[in-house]
């Protein structure tokens, strides 16, 4: 479903990705995992085309994303959560999630919402509650729940369970299965490797911008006892 081929990214002189490349299948969750600095937001927001790619190829279900959008590259099916729990405060729970719900009719919006309150009950609790009031686990579901609105074929998590206490990574966690139930394919960036692997079929490790390890994810879990980026 999305093929990346020797991308690099700059940003002026520093190079941030270097010559990366990897696939993820269609109904797969793939794990991008490393320490903060490691390139792995840098090459989502290349996939998402927030930046520029200095050089390789980016593919979605076979299309070159050179020259296209970040508007367009939603439409076609990509859909995004972003690092840190970014939530419109002073908007309602409810219109937080409906504003990922791109051209959805008012019947289809309601479908939606009510299937992601089926998923996360928090939204049904707290739906006409500010974001900005909310515990920050309880922001991130409301991310997340904003990026599946669109029913995106192709999920990308960044950093999802940044600052998270130990019970809302397991709530997010369960999220991220339901998520995986509807055939969602994934692709996670992640500092805390050992819950994010939980979840994953299978990981790529990045260091200095580049790949340096690749395989499923328990190949990759038995490697991270006697190497320091888990």
């Amino acid at each position: 479903m999305l093929r990346i081929d020797n991308l690099c990214v700059r940003y002026g002189g520093i190079v941030a990705v270097r010559d990366v490349s990897l696939e993820v299948h269609a109904s797969e969750t793939v794990l991008l995992v490393g320490a903060n600095g490691a390139g792995k937001s840098s090459l989502i927001n290349a996939v998402i085309g927030m930046v520029p790619a200095a050089a390789g190829t980016i593919a979605f279900e076979g299309r070159s994303l050179d020259n296209v959008a970040c508007a367009m590259r939603a439409r076609a099916g990509i859909g995004y959560s972003p690092e840190g729990r970014r939530v419109f405060p002073s908007l309602s729970v409810r219109e937080n999630v409906l504003a990922g719900a791109i051209g959805a009719g008012i019947a289809d919006k309601r479908e939606r919402y009510d299937w992601l309150c089926g998923a996360f009950p928090l939204l049904a609790e707290r739906a006409r509650q500010p974001a900005g009031q909310l515990s920050g686990g309880q922001q991130q579901i409301v991310a997340l729940a904003r990026a599946m609105s669109a029913f995106p074929k192709l999920l990308l998590l960044d950093e999802p369970f940044l600052g998270l206490a130990p019970v809302w990574i397991d709530r997010i966690s369960d999220a991220v299965r339901q998520m995986q139930g509807r055939g969602t394919t994934i692709l996670m960036t992640e500092q805390m490797a050992r819950p994010a692997l939980r979840l994953a079929d299978r990981a790529y490790v990045m260091r200095g911008g580049e790949i340096r390890r690749s395989g499923s994810a328990d190949e990759i879990r038995a490697a991270a006892l006697a190497d320091e980026y888990l």
